[in-house]
């Protein structure tokens, strides 16, 4: 009898300190982080006329987690150009800076490492598409931009402060005034290097 009580204990002292060592995983292993990525977009004109162009740039992002958990403070800066938007000639540069929660799970694929996001926060217009003498949309104000989505690192080595971000993608919806709906969808495809910070 008691060596089977010696052995129930035993047993669940070794999945106290697993359970233990699972939790604390996470943390260990995340912590803050910037990225740099080239950006491509894919929006819809004004109502009514060319369709669809596509600005590209860059984007910053950073994350930042909330405790000892899966969840992280995170915020976007991105900028995208795009020239020649139909016949006419008109050209755009689109500047979105968002600011949200990010979930990253507290498990990984070997080196890949899945997560989450929703932001939220404005956009700016600029270029002869909303100035100069015929411009197609109105205003170059500062409207709501907020995007939903979530992205798939690659981390470069066991000890290594660095990883790919193989992809995020995006939904982006901007309000900015076309005149008709004022309403834009837009698909946000990224990649590019991710720095962490801390211990990982």
């Amino acid at each position: 009898m008691r060596t089977r009580v010696a052995l129930l204990l035993t047993i669940a002292a070794v999945s106290t300190t697993a359970g233990a060592q699972t939790t604390a995983a996470h943390p260990a292993d995340s912590g803050p982080e910037l990225s740099l990525q080239y950006t491509y977009l894919r929006s819809n004109a004004p109502v009514g006329q060319c369709g669809c162009f596509s600005p590209q740039g860059g984007s910053a992002s950073f994350a930042v987690p909330l405790r000892a958990g899966p969840f992280f403070l995170a915020g976007d800066v991105t900028v995208g150009h795009a020239g020649e938007i139909s016949r006419t000639g008109y050209d755009l540069t689109m500047s979105i800076f968002t600011a949200g929660v990010r979930y990253q799970p507290g498990f990984s694929l070997g080196p890949l490492r899945p997560f989450a996001q929703v932001l939220a926060g404005g956009a700016h217009a600029g270029g002869t598409l909303v100035s100069g003498n015929t411009p197609a949309a109105t205003g170059s104000s500062v409207v709501f931009a907020s995007n939903l989505g979530g992205g798939l690192d690659l981390k470069l080595g066991a000890e290594s402060h660095f990883s790919w971000r193989l992809v995020e993608a995006d939904y982006l919806v901007t309000l900015f005034h076309n005149g008709q709906n004022d309403h834009q969808n837009i698909l946000r495809l990224s990649t590019g290097v991710v720095i962490h910070f801390g211990r990982r």
